[in-house]
């Protein structure tokens, strides 16, 4: 994560504000700089989706790079690498600084003429991802993060998907209706409970967890709630509110946790996640629990189970194992019953998210490995062997990115096992070719997870080449295009920024192709 300076060595730290960002101990942690910070931490994914998909590189010069900007014809500069900062363009005479607003006009021209399409719901998303990280700065300069480091990692993204223009837009509502419900500003909070009656209940699998987490009335069956969905979803509701298909029977004793995923909530006391519909666009998709998606729940999750238990190891699968809802409103009141971490985890290691590793955490194990070199061979080790081995074999495509890959680490902040999560993104063959599935795979695991770990470690440990070591791991799997992919000259990377400009479906992925630094390393 950049500061506004642009010092591409820094990186966030969840757990004391913003430190690493330029600001002072004498600094108002609320006000000072706050529009500053906000424009720098926006500017990162928007200008890594731009560089990415529009412009060319022209020249390396000091701490900038140079690229051109083909639409207008004109010249654009950043400092850093990783994560691009201080954006400027060529003008007469020199370079004149762009802030964030005038970048997002200047996206907005160069896709209009790279596509000859207009699109004015995206720049708006651009400008409301920049306005939820202040309210987002501010917000957790008031609060405490969570003192378990696994909670710290799932809630610490404030940059978050690197490569995508709006990552933190809210579906452009007040601040105050979201940020009690979001885990970057350390939210936590009970679940509301609802009576659903009997007639009325749909459900597959094994919904069991539900009916401990509260009481139902004679005639009821006991449906949580996101509280957020529900405010959201309140006119869908109400009706059914008053004929009495749905009673209000108050709220969980105990708090949840949002994870990275906003939607999906950790609650500790039980060991659950619970995964909901949330109407709000978070990232490319609005993120309601899908119909279609919901009933191919249970072979899909079956699928990925079945594999994982043929693994010999520690990797774990946390199975998405039924959901309930109500008939009346399928989707709008979904809730998804995913594992916790009882009887999956190794016992004494602490999971923590791959995302969170990149992002930057109090007691992250990146910041305190002895040996990077040799902490990254173990990360390698547990999380490519289960991803690698369930397509071959298999025929499963689990989305191995950053936000659905756990690593526990033991004591010495080690890796020694993965655990992978969400079925709703998996795909099996021949459901989809296998040329489709494997690109897919590559993309997540290698562009997206093992490409944004590799260069965090680097960034911490200069002078650490991490992908001698990826080629290694990866050449010792038995999977027929493997030889290809260490052999390809490029990589196949998704294109956020061109997906949501010419409005194509969430799911539909396109790709151009990136430098492959496996080849030849």
């Amino acid at each position: 994560m950049p500061p506004p300076d642009g010092d591409d060595s820094a990186h966030g730290d969840c757990a004391h504000g913003d430190s690493a960002h330029g600001v002072s101990a004498q600094d108002d942690p609320v006000t000072d700089g706050l529009a500053e910070r906000a424009d720098a931490y926006a500017a990162v994914p928007l200008l890594n989706c731009l560089l990415r998909e529009v412009a060319r590189p022209v020249s390396e010069t000091g701490e900038h790079r140079v690229h051109h900007l083909p639409g207008g014809d004109r010249l654009l500069r950043v400092r850093g690498t990783r994560r691009p900062a201080q954006p400027e363009v060529r003008v007469a005479g020199g370079w004149h600084r762009v802030g964030h607003t005038e970048l997002v006009k200047l996206v907005a021209e160069e896709l209009r003429r790279h596509t000859g399409l207009s699109n004015h719901e995206l720049p708006a998303e651009m400008i409301d991802s920049r306005d939820a990280v202040a309210a987002l700065l501010a917000a957790r300069a008031r609060a405490t993060p969570p003192d378990d480091p696994y909670l710290r990692s799932e809630q610490c993204l404030l940059t978050g998907h690197t490569h995508h223009p709006a990552p933190k837009a809210r579906g452009g509502g007040p601040a105050a209706g979201w940020l009690p419900y979001a885990p970057e500003a350390y939210a936590r909070f009970p679940l509301t409970l609802l009576g659903l009656r009997e007639d009325t209940v749909v459900e597959e699998g094994d919904t069991s967890p539900l009916d401990a987490l509260g009481t139902a009335p004679p005639g009821y069956r006991l449906l949580p709630a996101h509280p957020w969905q529900l405010d959201l979803a309140g006119p869908e509701l109400a009706d059914a509110f008053a004929d009495g298909r749905l009673v209000r029977l108050g709220t969980t004793a105990f708090g949840t946790w949002p994870t990275a995923a906003i939607r999906t909530l950790y609650a500790p006391g039980p060991d659950l996640f619970l995964k909901f519909s949330l109407d709000v666009r978070i990232t490319n998709d609005i993120r309601r629990l899908w119909r279609h998606d919901l009933l191919a729940l249970r072979r899909t999750d079956a699928a990925v189970r079945a594999a994982f238990e043929t693994f010999e190891g520690p990797p774990a699968w946390l199975s998405d194992r039924g959901y309930r809802t109500a008939d009346f409103a399928f989707e709008a009141l979904a809730v998804l019953v995913r594992d916790g971490f009882g009887g999956r985890l190794l016992p004494g290691a602490t999971p923590l998210l791959a995302a969170g590793l990149v992002e930057g955490f109090d007691g992250s194990p990146l910041d305190r490995a002895a040996d990077p070199g040799a902490w990254w061979s173990a990360y390698l080790a547990q999380v490519v062997p289960p991803a690698m081995t369930a397509f071959a074999r298999h025929g499963v495509v689990i989305e191995a990115h950053l936000q659905n890959t756990l690593v526990a680490v033991d004591a010495e902040g080690t890796p020694v096992q993965a655990l992978y999560r969400d079925a709703e993104g998996v795909k099996l063959l021949p459901d989809v070719e296998r040329e489709a599935g494997w690109e897919r795979l590559v993309y997540c695991l290698v562009v997206n997870h093992l490409g944004e770990i590799a260069g965090a470690l680097a960034e911490r440990h200069p002078g650490l080449d991490p992908w001698p070591a990826a080629r290694r791991e990866l050449a010792r799997h038995d999977v027929p295009e493997i030889p290809a992919l260490l052999a390809s000259p490029t990589l196949p990377g998704k294109t956020n920024l061109l997906l949501r400009w010419t409005g194509a479906d969430g799911a539909d992925a396109r790709y151009l192709p990136l430098p492959n630094p496996l080849r030849g390393a």
